[in-house]
Order: C-alpha cells, then sequence, then structure tokens
C-alpha cells in the first residue's frame, strides 16, 4: 500500500480550508497508509515566529519533518498549506531525500503575495478577486495584511519564493477545478503538472448533535465569514428588495463586517446568529428553502453549497470561479455576479417555487455522482502515479 505523508499549516482560526483537509486525511486514510504532520501558527515563542516569518526556516519544524521521513519514509509527500510557520525551507528537505512531492492549492491567494506593488497585486481591477484586496485601500507597498506593513512585507517575501517553488517542473499541483488550472496555465504553470483533484466529501449531515436548531420555516441562510468581500451588503439589499412579509434571511457567522451590518440591517427579517457549530449550521441548512452566497472573490470548491445539495438544498450563487462545477449544467439558480438585480429574481423565484425539493434532489444526485468517493480515489491514484 502506498504510504503517503500529508504537511498542513493549521489557521489561527479554524476554516474551510482545515476542515477540507481534515475529511481528505479521512478520505485517504481508507485507501492508503496515511501520516499527517500539522504545524500550527499559534505559538508562545515569539523568536520562532519572527525567525520563521523573516527567514522562510522553523528548526523545530524542520525536525520533524526529518523524524517524520526517517521513521514513515513516504512514498510521497502531499502539502497543504505552508504559511508560515512549516516554511518553505521544507523544499529543500523534501528534495534532499528525493521525495515525490504534490502541492495542494486550495485558493488563489499564491498569486496575490507575490507582488511588491498593489498595481501588480490588482491588475488594473478595483478589488482583487482572490482575496478582497481593494484600490481604495491600496498603498505604495502591496499591504496584504491590512492592519501590519511588516507582515506584509514577509508574506511577499514568502509569495515571491512560493511562487517560483509551484513552477518547478519537478512538483505536481493540485487543483480542484477545470477554471483554477486555467488560472494557472495563464500564469505559465506547465499543464502537464497540474491535476484536478476535487475533495471528497465526508457525510458529516446524520452526525449533528442535539443542539436547538432554527424550526423549520420559511427562511434562505447564509453561513461563513462576514466581511466586505463576502458581498453581504448586496446579498441583504437584494433580499430586502423582495419586500417578503413572511421568509427570513439568516446569517451566520462571524467577521470584522457583523457589527455594522447588525446596525445597519435592524429588520425583522434579517437574523444574524452569529458564530455557531457545524451541526448547528448543517441543521440549519436542511431546514432551509435555500443556501445563498453573493462572493466576489474567486471560490474553488464551496464546502457550504456542497453540503447543501448532499442534503438536497437548493443554492443560490455568483458564477465565479469553480463554483457552477459542482452543479448540474445550466443551473437556474447561478447568476451572474455583481448582477444584484439577477439575484433579486433568484430569490423571487425561489421563493416562489412549490417543488423546489425536485431541484435539490438534481443537486444531490450531481454532486454524487462527481464526488464518488470510487471516482475520486481513481484521480487520485492516476494523478500521482502519472509520470507524464
Amino acid at each position: 500500500m502506498k504510504k503517503i505523508l500529508i504537511i498542513h499549516t493549521k489557521y489561527k482560526n479554524r476554516g474551510g480550508e482545515d476542515i477540507a483537509v481534515e475529511n481528505e486525511i479521512k478520505f485517504l486514510k481508507r485507501h492508503y497508509e496515511v501520516e499527517v504532520l500539522y504545524f500550527t501558527n499559534k505559538t508562545t515563542n515569539i523568536l520562532e515566529q519572527v525567525v520563521s516569518l523573516m527567514f522562510n526556516k522553523n528548526k523545530r519544524n524542520q525536525k520533524l519533518l526529518t523524524d517524520s521521513l526517517g521513521d514513515f519514509d513516504p512514498d510521497l509527500v502531499y502539502i497543504n498549506n505552508t504559511w508560515f510557520n512549516a516554511s518553505l525551507d521544507i523544499f529543500k528537505t523534501l528534495k534532499s531525500n528525493k521525495k515525490n512531492i504534490v502541492i495542494k492549492l486550495h485558493n488563489f491567494r499564491y498569486n496575490c503575495t507575490k507582488s511588491l506593488f498593489p498595481s501588480d497585486h490588482l491588475q488594473n481591477n478595483a478589488m482583487c478577486p482572490a482575496c478582497g484586496y481593494e484600490k481604495k485601500y491600496s498603498h505604495f507597498i502591496n499591504k496584504y495584511f491590512s492592519n501590519s506593513f511588516i507582515k506584509s512585507i514577509f508574506v511577499i517575501k514568502y509569495g515571491k519564493k512560493y511562487f517560483k517553488i509551484i513552477k518547478d517542473e519537478q512538483y505536481k499541483i493540485f487543483v480542484l477545478t477545470n477554471f483554477h488550472k486555467k488560472f494557472l496555465i495563464d500564469n505559465n504553470i506547465r499543464t502537464k503538472n497540474i491535476k484536478i483533484v476535487p475533495n471528497f466529501l465526508e457525510d458529516n449531515i446524520s452526525e449533528v448533535e442535539n443542539e436547538e436548531t432554527p424550526k423549520k420555516e420559511e427562511y434562505f441562510i447564509y453561513a461563513g465569514r462576514i466581511s466586505e468581500e463576502k458581498g453581504l451588503n448586496e446579498l441583504i439589499n437584494a433580499f430586502l428588495s423582495c419586500n417578503f412579509t413572511e421568509t427570513k434571511l439568516k446569517i451566520i457567522g462571524d467577521g470584522p463586517f457583523l457589527k455594522n451590518l447588525k446596525k445597519d440591517y435592524a429588520f425583522n427579517t434579517v437574523e444574524f446568529l452569529g458564530e455557531r457549530k457545524n451541526e448547528y449550521v448543517l441543521n440549519a441548512i436542511s431546514k432551509s428553502k435555500g443556501v445563498v452566497t453573493a462572493t466576489k472573490l474567486f471560490e474553488g470548491q464551496p464546502t457550504l453549497l456542497c453540503e447543501a445539495s448532499l442534503m438536497g438544498i437548493p443554492s443560490i450563487f455568483p458564477k465565479t470561479g469553480g463554483i457552477s462545477e459542482f452543479f448540474p449544467q445550466n443551473y437556474q439558480f447561478s447568476y451572474k455576479q455583481y448582477d444584484y438585480s439577477d439575484l433579486k429574481k433568484k430569490f423571487l423565484e425561489l421563493d416562489s417555487i412549490k417543488n423546489s425539493y425536485k431541484i435539490g434532489e438534481k443537486n444531490k444526485e450531481f454532486l454524487n455522482d462527481y464526488l464518488k468517493e470510487d471516482t475520486i480515489v481513481k484521480l487520485f491514484d492516476e494523478a500521482i502515479n502519472n509520470n507524464e
């Protein structure tokens, strides 16, 4: 059985990528011999953090990697997030040990952190569709972290080096969608290095806790980060313009924009439920009329929308990134990104339709077929064994 060492640096605030990695580990363990090497940016050792940021090196984590390579002797090293305590120096170690390496790209932010100047980052856009960086907040230097010039300088240094790494022909790159593959090719990454392997979704629907959830009623639901680039202002305005009296909009999540939204939208039909456990969110989705997003970003594999489909619940979403690849062709509740009159029409149409469960069932059938375990295993196996 092939042995795979998975490397991932956990985010300070657990998010979609962490969940995707956890699900994939469970999945891969059913088909391969797997060992996991987790790193974290949560540390009280300030000196270690400074060294990791300045030099892309972490002596303690390098030793952990060297020990894992020696003890486990993997056939393949499968790398997810490396920012920042995993450090980019791990690639030197892996090269010297002559290991087969796959890098999985969950998002597009590598394209945002390789530029020193805002103009190179934005590329004539008012807002970066990969990370939400906006022209109106731009400075002389590409201030990727809005609250820190120093950290932004370090991430640019890191990003320039990381982009060279993913362009290296000896590394295979896994992405989630055809859209992302084309994006990389347009950025001069060689086609033969890029493999499309979507995330397998564990069936967490039946593992919900008995936490109180919204009663079965008429509502749409948004769940996720509450930030400007997620288009919550526009989403709420489109919903309110429908003049619903019975149907509500429930918003689950936390983020820097939540306080403003709660102040600006004190309406009976809009409810802010704050941060909730995943089990609560799944239960809330299962009782909703549909899930909705108005993201302004490129998106990869949308975990929330995929979970809704697996429960037979319809979704309303903008045509951006690779979202549409996870829905039937010509799906009727996708809309042109930034066309909020079209979003309003989708709200009204889904609210009035009596057989929305049929749409949800079609989504479920499509996704179950597309993300079938045997299919993903075959894709993964072909990708790691194909040296063409």
